[in-house]
């Protein structure tokens, strides 16, 4: 892949996670969302930490006690290892693209 906005496809029902490059302590992803979440009652509880940015599209962000967040393109936030989060929604008419970056300390 040459280019974060290759590939992008509103036919896909599934959600595209493309490892981008990686090694021992860090891993980086694009992420295509397109109108998908995370499962009712579903929250994520990694052992890595994870800084993500909101390429293309827009997605709702929750964290357990905080109001939700609203992603726009240029948005990031780091979410610390153990930080429970989920996705609420994503776009729905057009591809939500993430870019995250996984490392540990």
């Amino acid at each position: 892949m040459n280019n974060l906005f290759e590939s992008l496809s509103l036919a896909s029902t599934d959600e595209i996670v493309d490892v981008l490059a990686e090694g021992r302590s860090v891993r980086i992803e694009r992420i295509v969302s397109t109108g998908h979440a995370s499962p009712a009652d579903f929250w994520y509880d990694q052992d890595e930490h994870e800084w993500i940015a909101v390429l293309r599209g827009e997605a709702m962000l929750e964290l357990p006690g905080e109001p939700a967040v609203t992603m726009r393109p240029g948005d990031t936030r780091l979410v610390r290892a153990h930080q429970k989060h989920r996705v609420a929604w994503t776009s729905p008419n057009e591809p939500t693209v993430w870019l995250a970056v996984f490392f540990r300390d």
